[in-house]
């Protein structure tokens, strides 16, 4: 008799190592997937990361165009808007700057209101210890007031989220850019 038939021989897992591949697996994920807690905060740290990208957008733009560039923030509209600076009321719809990644609109306007910014509240915007716009003259340098060449005293950004306040400070003279965030008692 000829027993030429190939054996089949089964192999399976141990629970050994199924239990270390779901171990690797949980751990992995952990470290991946932040906790809702952590999405807030970033959420909250796109809108400081976007304030700061617009204000160095400003001050170059004004650098480029060789003119005055403005920001102005509205802790009331929880927002702000980047204008060309022309003349003592430039704070007019045809002095918007224009927001190249907005094809649907060509005001260049940010409110925290929009679901990627998560909860985050704009508190308060003051520079020069009198209003809330920031104006950036045609080097790039941030001054009192449009049409002014006197220099700014810098000012301060203040966004509050559920776990953290966050601060923006423009510095004088050189308009720079440093962030800080203190966690809320």
């Amino acid at each position: 008799m000829d027993d030429s038939r190939p054996t089949i021989t089964r192999r399976g897992y141990t629970l050994i190592e199924v239990l270390i591949v779901v171990t690797i697996m949980g751990i992995a994920g952990a470290l991946v997937i932040p906790s809702s807690e952590q999405a807030g905060v970033l959420r909250s740290q796109a809108a400081v990361r976007t304030i700061v990208s617009d204000l160095v957008v400003a001050q170059a733009d004004a650098v480029a165009m060789q003119e005055q560039r403005a920001v102005v923030f509205s802790p009331e509209t929880n927002g702000y808007a980047l204008y060309r600076a022309r003349g003592a009321d430039f704070e007019t719809d045809e002095n918007l700057m224009i927001d190249p990644f907005n094809p649907n609109t060509d005001r260049y306007e940010v409110t925290f209101t929009q679901e990627q910014f998560g909860v985050v509240q704009l508190t308060d915007a003051e520079f020069d210890g009198t209003g809330s716009a920031v104006v950036f003259d045609e080097f790039g340098a941030p001054v009192v007031a449009v049409g002014s060449n006197t220099p700014s005293t810098g000012g301060t950004i203040t966004l509050v989220d559920d776990y953290f306040t966050f601060t923006v400070d423009l510095q004088a003279f050189t308009g720079r850019v440093v962030t800080s965030k203190v966690e809320l008692p």
